[in-house]
């Protein structure tokens, strides 16, 4: 029961992101996204302090071990900062595709972070359900219409694939890091911890490029405010904590894996309501994605 909740979590968090992906586009065409990164952090930290509150009786993790603090801290740069600064770099050289795809590695690198880590062993079950969701996925990726990133310079393109490398990596690692830094810890406070550290690190780059007044611009932005809000909501608060519960309860790779299907999950609003047209390969793909998830779900434990 165990295992299937975590990936039950995991199909949670990959909806969340499907939901944030959205919001975030929509703030980060107002505001630009690294101010949103930046506000995004402070929202999602404000609404944990009052979660935390209504449900531990305690507004701050004060109870959290050394061990605890030190390593969700370093998740939360690793993965909040590190991983999303060379993301959102990485779709302006690449375009939203081929960067969607370079995230598609960080299942794996996860799954290898895990095994170095924590000694976490994969059954060829796990092992076959993962290499499915990763080829549906990167299948349905590679389908869409190329973007105008492909007329870039070779040199921007190779920066691009090593920065989205790099944000994988974040991602992977960070996970990885997170499960390490929490055990058995609550995930609502071990979240707080994580934000609070990828909040601080994206202050402290704030203040060394001067961007300050960007961040006062943007908060007479209503609707970017609004949309800002919502994805935080949807991503560091509720996405980031069902992924530390999904982690509590599953390898992290297989997790990684079941939460890389947000590219897949996301083709019916693209269709529906962005009027993207979605070819075979992108239906099929997502089919193969799906019984991927549906092979982890029936893995022997």
């Amino acid at each position: 029961m165990g295992a299937h909740l975590g990936e039950l979590y995991s199909v949670g968090t990959a909806l969340c992101w499907v939901g944030t992906a959205v919001l975030f586009t929509k703030a980060g065409e107002r505001m630009g996204s690294m101010v949103v990164n930046l506000l995004r952090m402070a929202m999602a930290l404000a609404i944990l302090i009052g979660v935390a509150w209504l449900t531990r009786g305690m507004p701050w993790p004060t109870d959290a071990s050394q061990h605890a603090w030190v390593w969700l801290s370093i998740s939360g740069l690793v993965g909040f900062t590190f991983g999303d600064l060379c993301l959102f770099r990485a779709f302006l050289l690449l375009g939203p595709r081929l960067s969607t795809l370079m995230m598609s590695f960080a299942p794996p690198l996860a799954a290898i972070a895990g095994w170095i880590w924590l000694d976490e062993r994969l059954g060829p079950w796990q092992l076959g359900g993962m290499l499915t969701i990763l080829a549906g996925v990167m299948w349905a990726i590679l389908d869409r219409t190329p973007s105008a990133a492909n007329q870039a310079k070779p040199s921007a393109r190779r920066w691009g694939v090593l920065l989205g490398f790099c944000g994988a990596l974040g991602q992977g690692v960070g996970l990885v890091l997170s499960k390490y830094g929490m055990g058995d810890y609550e995930a609502i406070a071990a979240n707080q911890i994580r934000v609070f550290a990828g909040m601080i690190g994206f202050a402290v780059m704030f203040t060394v490029i001067g961007w300050w007044p960007r961040v006062r611009r943007s908060l007479n932005d209503a609707p970017g405010m609004a949309y800002t809000a919502g994805g935080a909501f949807a991503g560091p608060f509720l996405g980031v904590t069902l992924s530390l519960l999904a982690v509590q309860h599953i390898e992290a790779g297989v997790a990684a894996s079941i939460m890389g299907t947000t590219p897949v999950l996301i083709i019916p609003y693209m269709v529906w309501v962005g009027k993207e047209r979605v070819g075979p390969g992108g239906v099929l793909g997502a089919l193969l994605a799906v019984s991927g998830v549906a092979i982890l779900f029936l893995a022997p434990s």
